[in-house]
């Protein structure tokens, strides 16, 4: 008894949460199928690193602050037929993220653009990279607060130490000129650097509405799509024709 006290006293200590749950069950496994002491040693050391690194993997998805965590596997490619479903795929493997490329999905609202890109964020938390999901609106009032607080470099700094970043729905609100420029310095930032996943409701010649400045406009566009992978998105709203779906079932049964 003061034996297994000492020990289970001596594993707190050391943080192997793993060795505590296991290792009483593990050694009865052992001794019923007459391991060696290395291979029973070598079977908690296994459970303890997959259990920690789960544990690890659970902080990166809760840390990008995704605002609902959806999976690729879970999207109906069927319904934008114009996606490629194997380039997507290969997307997730995340070579992508090695070369700190872009990659931008354009095409109408309720396509699944920001499914795609959560999913393609979530694999790219599980192979073990820091990712960091931002509504574009909700960028900018963060760099605002950042510039009013004179904590810009310190923002961008942080920025660079991700290796995906998420910018989300950009198009459906105009920037105000400050918030424009401070999108493009954040952008210019990243280049080359972190790869970032863009969606946009916006053709590439209408980004303008949104950033005012054309030549600003430019720039930043010249930035985001070297290298970048383009997926377009056509086809009827994925939300409307659920809608559309679930309205009919109801009809059917009544």
């Amino acid at each position: 008894m003061e034996t297994t006290m000492l020990l289970e006293t001596y594993l707190k200590q050391l943080r192997l949460p793993t060795f505590l749950h296991n290792y009483h069950r593990f050694a009865e496994n052992a001794a019923q199928n007459d391991l060696s002491y290395d291979r029973y040693l070598l079977a908690l050391a296994k459970q303890e690193v997959a259990h920690r690194e789960e544990n690890r993997k659970v902080r990166r998805i809760k840390a990008a602050r995704f605002p609902v965590p959806k999976e690729l596997a879970d999207f109906d490619f069927s319904c934008v037929p114009g996606l490629s479903k194997q380039r997507v795929l290969e997307l997730a493997r995340g070579s992508y993220l090695d070369k700190a490329e872009p990659i931008i999905m354009v095409g109408n609202p309720g396509l699944g653009k920001t499914h795609v890109a959560t999913g393609l964020a979530l694999a790219a938390c599980r192979q073990g990279h820091r990712v960091r999901f931002y509504n574009a609106a909700g960028l900018v009032n963060e760099l605002i607060r950042a510039q009013d607080e004179h904590q810009l470099p310190k923002f961008l700094s942080t920025a660079l130490r991700y290796r995906l970043i998420v910018l989300d729905e950009l198009g459906f609100i105009p920037f105000s000129p400050t918030g424009a420029q401070l999108i493009f310095q954040f952008c210019s930032t990243l280049y080359e650097r972190v790869a970032m996943i863009v969606t946009t409701n916006l053709r590439f010649a209408d980004w303008t509405q949104v950033f005012g400045d054309e030549r600003l406009t430019a720039a930043l566009l010249d930035r985001l799509t070297h290298k970048a992978h383009i997926l377009e998105f056509v086809g009827e709203s994925y939300r409307f024709r659920q809608r559309m779906q679930r309205e009919t079932h109801e009809e059917e049964q009544e």
